[in-house]
């Protein structure tokens, strides 16, 4: 179950969720906040994502993956030197199914989270540092770009930022009844870990817990974009 918000402070979403449960594939992209066209880049994610065959091999999966964000991180530099933009970027986070195994992969700050037998566990460790606020920015060597302010939270890596991207991946298991959250930093802005394992623990069902982490998160006041994807394990 997946679902996108804009939230209660943006003008519109930048944020975009995909589930592919044909070929084993969830995705949620968040286009960089304050930047141009953060919802072109997130979108040009899922859409292109959501048009890959699955070949048999779980790694040439990931390859025709990483390929596919490597061409989207070049014609998204492309557009923003033809716009005259700083830059045109966004986060992904991914799961991958496999018969034995998970694969999560991610760049930048969305996150995918594992729960199991009652604890929830961060699975990606974003490429940041510093503290979160409500606006992302792009760390680069060249200084040409404006900084952030006292307290902000500085993106190290993000689709569309730098000349090669890097996806990392980590292996996560593939048990009966293992669950997975994929979502942008707009959940993490109003819900604490703690809380969403208390969800997990609570609402047991992909919808009920979506609607769950939406309904706390709008109440609070939704100051980013809210875009989650959650993912079941059956036998």
């Amino acid at each position: 179950s997946g679902r996108t918000d804009t939230g209660k402070v943006r003008g519109h979403n930048e944020d975009a969720v995909l589930i592919r449960d044909d070929v084993g594939l969830s995705v949620v992209a968040d286009g960089l906040g304050g930047h141009s066209a953060g919802d072109y880049a997130s979108q040009m994610i899922v859409e292109r994502l959501g048009h890959l065959r699955r070949p048999d091999n779980v790694h040439d999966f990931i390859e025709a993956i990483e390929d596919t964000l490597e061409s989207i991180n070049a014609e998204l530099r492309r557009t923003a030197y033809e716009r005259g933009v700083d830059l045109i970027g966004s986060t992904v986070a991914i799961l991958v199914h496999h018969s034995d195994y998970m694969l999560c992969g991610w760049v930048g700050d969305s996150r995918v989270y594992c729960f199991e037998e009652g604890r929830l566990r961060q699975a990606t460790r974003d490429h940041a540092h510093g503290a979160e606020d409500d606006v992302t920015h792009i760390s680069t060597k060249d200084g040409d770009r404006p900084g952030p302010q006292p307290g902000g939270g500085v993106l190290t890596r993000a689709i569309g930022a730098e000349e090669r991207l890097f996806v990392d991946w980590v292996v996560a298991a593939r048990r009966p009844g293992v669950q997975f959250l994929l979502c942008s930093d707009g959940v993490n802005k109003e819900m604490t870990d703690r809380e969403l394992e208390a969800a997990f623990r609570t609402d047991t069902t992909p919808p009920t817990l979506i609607g769950s982490i939406f309904e706390t998160s709008l109440a609070r006041g939704a100051r980013d974009n809210v875009s989650a994807v959650v993912v079941r394990l059956a036998a």
